[in-house]
């Protein structure tokens, strides 16, 4: 079969009669619903269009003896009774873990009075209350238009194929994007904290009669306060660093900062914090994952795509990317946008006055040299089997660092879903679900119309 380019056309028709030109979208700001159904339509894509000689399957991300957000804000009362849990909460856990430990965290820290009562279930009651008075305010001056509205909440929405089946504490996103963009910054960061749903939560495989219980709203960034924290402070204090990430640490500060992270504590890092030892924890907190951020289940695919021609190894990659859980996509990518802002401060330059600016020497070999076996890797063998597998494992490791290369390189559009993908996937649920493709069609269109209002906006503020 032949496989589609990004370079096509790619229209719909909305049931209220618009027509919708699909774009390159960000990954993250498809609806849970999509993210697991582009992780099978990518699927089909890489088998059909590209041989990598191994088989493959979708990683899995669900657990059998899993928590909903409820129960664990019912047991904060009783966590207070017992003795401090010394459980690890950053270092040598599943990612899943460490993000799920930052919520409760935040939950304690946030709605410390709340404990006793059923806050997710007020406050989503608050935001969508507040919400719905502030769009029956906006309706009264806007336009009839059908297309463009964003009136509709997921609730309000004619949708037959996918009634109310699930509580709204039970599902991540519960609250409309519309109502998020209504909200002022106070009631968006009480929202930030209800709609972190754990990953686990999502379903464990991409089977159609799971999509049930997925939102149509994005998920909320699937990133760990310690990899956000790390980012941050090196982006902020090392991109003119010489040797970043290869340069020693003191490994007692170091130590210092992980029993911070690993107890739940605030940890603050500021410019009196080494960068050394900030890029030490971040290298640490990725080798010690119970499982590489890019998963066990794609190794030997993603070593494979570096067996293909250049032109197919970009396509090959990416569609790899799609297919890992929400919270290693998420993770990967704000890594990698570390990564490349690094890599773009390597050379020396010259500043706005003319002075010579030194660069960090970090390439993006350099850099995928360093993070390549912290990102890919299988379980540990033993020494003897080690041995017998050392040429073979050099070769696996030039194209460990190959593929974290190209990675690298291809940041800005690794995680833009293409045109054709999205064509691919809307097809995917038309065949089960087509007024939800209506809803993502309106909502598509919606955004695509506010982007180009503030496109005029500027043009015009330009011309004054």
């Amino acid at each position: 079969s032949v496989c589609p380019t990004a370079t096509g056309d790619f229209t719909w028709n909305s049931l209220s009669g618009g027509t919708v030109g699909l774009k390159p979208v960000p990954l993250q700001s498809l609806s849970e619903l999509e993210r697991v159904r582009l992780q099978d339509v990518a699927f089909k894509r890489l088998l059909r269009c590209h041989d990598l000689g191994c088989h493959i399957t979708i990683p899995k991300y669900g657990h059998k003896h899993k928590k909903t957000l409820r129960r664990k804000l019912d047991s904060l009362s009783k966590e207070k009774s017992k003795d401090k849990d010394t459980t690890p909460q950053a270092f040598g856990i599943p990612l899943s873990h460490v993000i799920s430990n930052d919520r409760m965290h935040k939950l304690r820290h946030d709605h410390p009075r709340e404990e006793h009562s059923d806050p997710t279930e007020l406050m989503l009651s608050f935001l969508h209350l507040t919400s719905s008075y502030k769009r029956a305010n906006k309706e009264l001056s806007s336009s009839n238009s059908s297309l463009s509205s964003t009136s509709e909440t997921l609730n309000e929405s004619p949708l037959p194929s996918t009634p109310d089946i699930a509580p709204r504490t039970r599902r991540r996103g519960g609250v409309s994007v519309d109502c998020i963009t209504d909200l002022d910054d106070n009631q968006s960061r009480l929202l930030e904290a209800l709609q972190l749903s754990l990953p686990e939560e999502a379903a464990g495989n991409t089977k159609k009669h799971h999509d049930e219980k997925l939102s149509l709203n994005p998920i909320y960034r699937q990133v760990p306060k310690i990899v956000d924290q790390c980012c941050q402070h090196l982006e902020k204090y090392a991109l003119q660093t010489i040797g970043i990430f290869r340069v020693g640490s003191s490994k007692k500060r170091v130590r210092q900062l992980r029993e911070e992270f690993d107890q739940g504590w605030e940890v603050y890092m500021d410019e009196e914090h080494s960068v050394h030892d900030v890029a030490a924890l971040f290298k640490e907190f990725l080798r010690d994952m119970p499982e590489s951020l890019l998963t066990k289940e794609l190794y030997t695919a993603f070593i494979n795509t570096m067996l293909l021609n250049v032109l197919e190894q970009d396509s090959a990659i990416q569609l790899l990317v799609f297919m890992l859980p929400p919270c290693n996509s998420d993770t990967l990518q704000r890594l990698l946008s570390l990564l490349s802002t690094v890599s773009a401060h390597a050379e020396d330059s010259l500043d706005s006055e003319g002075h010579k600016v030194t660069g960090n020497k970090m390439t993006s070999l350099n850099l995928a040299t360093v993070f390549g076996p912290n990102l890919l890797h299988k379980q540990k063998n033993s020494d003897k089997e080690f041995a017998v597998e050392s040429f073979a494992r050099a070769e696996e490791s030039a194209a460990i660092i190959g593929v974290v290369q190209k990675m690298i390189d291809t940041y800005d559009t690794l995680f833009m879903v293409p045109p054709d993908l999205q064509n691919e996937l809307l097809m995917s649920l038309q065949e089960t679900d087509p007024d939800v493709v209506d809803y993502l069609l309106r909502r598509k269109a919606s955004q695509c119309y506010h982007c180009v209002q503030l496109t005029l906006s500027v043009d015009f503020s330009v011309l004054y």
